[in-house]
């Protein structure tokens, strides 16, 4: 899926475990295989091919994953949405030979085919239509958490009653650790991947951060994330950082994008309307933003 996976059980015999992680391992590669751009035959490049030109029937799976993409897309008010597939990209390779930003009308131009409204869904018929011709979707932005979950799940109907999948970062936990204890999560400090600015106890909890450390671009002294505001066309710029904390690994995974997208003030504010999920946010200064529920000491 273009992402490590670390799969963490507690057991009394590694044998056991190691068949555990086995099972876990092989329900990403089935989602992988389901979701992937990479390869042909998925479903995901059945619906792209026929953009513009016939639904396409696929599975209940990923019918209900696009549909539950949909309603984010709605909530979030487009600044999550699974046809950022559609963009053109050519102006965006976020490395040191990119040393200005594209005008805003021919930015808008590159994302005029981002456009959650126009993939239709026939629930009857089980179908997915992509509406305009050249239309894309992509599971960037929600499959490694759905994969997780499905993952933590997996391994859970099979007896597991302690674990943690990590989806590159992302994780979900459930249970406890082999001391009793709930399990640690550290918080990585926007200013150096490989260092942790807090902890936190958590279990039964998922977590997933975006960020513009690892990847960016400076222009003009100014920093410009990689994440692309689908309105716009043009980079987010302003927050180092989100952090999401809810109940489900793939709602983690795809809110931390469009909080990033919305700013920090409409960001929050939705976050603080949503039930059982929390949200931190460092922007470019360092300093720090918190939903109402969270309390870092």
């Amino acid at each position: 899926m273009g992402n490590h996976f670390e799969l963490s059980v507690v057991g009394h015999h590694k044998a056991w475990a190691d068949e555990m992680i086995d099972a876990g391992i092989g329900e990403i590669r089935r989602i992988e295989k389901l979701l992937t751009t990479f390869s042909e035959d998925s479903e995901t490049n059945l619906i792209n091919r026929n953009a513009g030109i016939a639904p396409v029937a696929v599975s209940s799976e990923t019918f209900n994953l696009i549909e539950r993409s949909i309603r984010i897309s709605a909530v979030t008010q487009g600044a999550f949405d699974i046809s950022y597939g559609s963009m053109d990209k050519r102006l965006w390779n976020f490395d040191q030979h990119m040393t200005a930003l594209p005008d805003a009308e021919t930015a808008r131009k590159m994302v005029r085919l981002i456009n959650y409204k126009n993939i239709i869904l026939d629930s009857d018929n089980c179908t997915i239509f992509l509406r305009e011709t050249g239309m894309r979707i992509g599971f960037g932005g929600i499959g490694k958490g759905y994969a997780a979950e499905r993952a933590k799940q997996v391994m859970k109907d099979l007896g597991v009653e302690s674990g943690v999948v990590n989806a590159s970062g992302d994780l979900t936990t459930w249970g406890l650790q082999p001391n009793g204890e709930e399990w640690t999560l550290g918080i990585v400090d926007p200013q150096s991947s490989g260092k942790v600015f807090s902890y936190m106890k958590l279990t039964g909890l998922a977590v997933a951060t975006s960020g513009n450390y690892e990847k960016f671009v400076m222009i003009d002294g100014k920093k410009y994330s990689h994440t692309i505001n689908p309105r716009t066309g043009l980079p987010v710029t302003g927050i180092k950082s989100v952090t999401i904390i809810t109940t489900n690994a793939e709602v983690a995974d795809a809110m931390a994008t469009p909080v990033t997208v919305m700013g920090i003030h409409a960001g929050l504010d939705l976050i603080n309307q949503m039930n059982n999920m929390e949200c931190i946010i460092i922007d470019d200064n360092d300093r720090l933003y918190t939903s109402n529920n969270i309390n870092i000491k």
